[in-house]
């Protein structure tokens, strides 16, 4: 299986942001796959900062949106492994 693209759209001091990291981290490693994990600042570019605002983390798993906020653990695992 080829590694998971993961973006996370995130900021400085994000409290949620690390925690989406981790869980992302943890999940991955405990059901063994490979994730290639790109972080993002959205306040390192206007237009970004302009589309994601507050709304942040959000994580793209393969392009696709998935979570906003909060990663759910079991729909990540389900992700995942699915």
């Amino acid at each position: 299986m080829s590694d998971v693209s993961v973006t996370v759209y995130t900021r400085e001091n994000c409290h949620l942001c690390a925690e989406a990291v981790d869980t992302i981290e943890r999940v991955a490693d405990e059901e063994g796959v490979a994730v290639e994990l790109d972080l993002v600042d959205v306040d390192s570019d206007a237009e970004l900062r302009e589309e994601y605002g507050e709304r942040v983390p959000y994580v793209l798993l393969d392009g696709s949106p998935a979570f906003k906020y909060r990663v759910d653990e079991a729909r990540l695992r389900r992700k995942l492994t699915g």
